[in-house]
């Protein structure tokens, strides 16, 4: 089989994402929290608050729209990415070098040709999952040659 032809296809886990978005969230409050504890004037306690607040609240929300048009992501050997959009559509993708992929599950870090940047929580089993396995030889390969 050709190198090109060798690649990964994965699709989101529902529970995944949402465990990522429900822990940012709590993580935002738990910021926010923070914030307003400082010792620090009343108004600079409540300036640093809503600005924690804005990043987080957007940080969830952009991390969340790219979600909604990503129903599943193909990996090649030769390190080139798509990703399956909403309309059944195959897109590229690059896939970045920050993303972590252990035995079990990782975080694979997406940039759509738009520019918008996105991480993935994957995980999957080398015995249960044929393409899980694919993807852990073809990131130790395109991983080597960075």
């Amino acid at each position: 089989m050709p190198s090109t032809a060798y690649s990964a296809e994965l699709r989101p886990e529902p529970f995944l994402r949402c465990f990522v978005l429900c822990t940012g969230a709590v993580l935002g409050v738990l910021g926010v929290i923070a914030a307003v504890t400082l010792p620090w004037p009343l108004a600079w306690c409540v300036a640093v608050a809503a600005v924690w607040a804005g990043a987080v609240a957007r940080e969830l929300i952009c991390l969340r729209r790219a979600w909604q048009d990503c129903r599943g992501f193909r990996i090649r050997a030769d390190g080139s990415a798509a990703a399956l959009g909403r309309d059944g559509q195959w897109r590229s993708v690059t896939v970045l070098a920050d993303g972590v992929l252990l035995r079990r599950w990782g975080w694979i870090r997406l940039k759509t040709a738009s520019g918008r940047v996105f991480a993935e929580p994957v995980r999957g089993s080398c015995r249960e999952g044929r393409d899980w396995r694919r993807l852990q030889v073809i990131w130790r390969h395109v991983g080597a040659g960075e």
